[in-house]
């Protein structure tokens, strides 16, 4: 059996920092997992700018409502659904994805929380586990699925290293450069003949 893990902002959801960043106009927001590999310095930041602006959950979660899954997002889940198990392993919030999972049709979720205070300020948020993607991946493998994954930010890597067939979707040109060992796929197109070619090339190997 195979299962196929993908991220979820950045390759089938706008990021939605950066969609917050752009309604705010504050421009500290813009910097995601593309540019800062510590996931634990980014969210301190970002929780730590939250406060200094005086913006609340509500705040993030109208941005939210307003957004849309990427152009040719739900067709491309769709399709893998049809022929694979599919998990969306991301290092958003539950509080945050809602509004995108039903566009999406209610795709598998692992995902964080967040701790909101009485006056609905996000005064913290808890990890459903540490380098989850990877941990995830890794009982997969352990359930005996071939696992094939894509994502396009430094926080994706460990998934993929951990995967049987890890691939790059549109991500920035300084971690394809740090991680040449992760085919980079441009379009739905592209990496949906790569998941279907890697998704052969386990079954052959696995009946050998």
């Amino acid at each position: 059996m195979q299962v196929v893990c993908l991220d979820l902002e950045g390759v089938l959801i706008p990021e939605i920092w950066i969609a917050f960043a752009q309604r705010t106009g504050i421009q500290a927001f813009t910097r995601t997992t593309r540019d800062e590999p510590d996931y634990n310095v980014l969210m301190r930041y970002r929780l730590d700018l939250l406060r200094q602006h005086g913006l609340k959950l509500k705040d993030i979660q109208d941005v939210i409502a307003g957004m849309a899954p990427m152009e040719g997002a739900r067709d491309f889940l769709d399709d893998l659904r049809a022929r694979f198990q599919v998990i969306i392993l991301s290092d958003t919030f539950y509080e945050f994805a809602d509004p995108m999972m039903r566009q999406l049709g209610r795709p598998t979720l692992f995902c964080h929380r967040l701790e909101i205070d009485a006056e609905g300020y996000v005064g913290d948020y808890k990890l459903r586990q540490p380098d989850q993607k990877r941990h995830a991946v890794n009982a997969l493998k352990g359930l005996n699925f071939q696992v094939i994954a894509a994502g396009d930010s430094y926080n994706d890597t460990g998934m993929l290293q951990a995967a049987d067939a890890g691939f790059f979707i549109h991500p920035p040109p300084g971690i394809v450069a740090q991680f040449p060992q992760f085919p980079v796929n441009s379009s739905y197109a592209e990496l949906k003949a790569s998941i279907d070619g890697a998704a052969e090339r386990l079954r052959r190997d696995s009946a050998s």
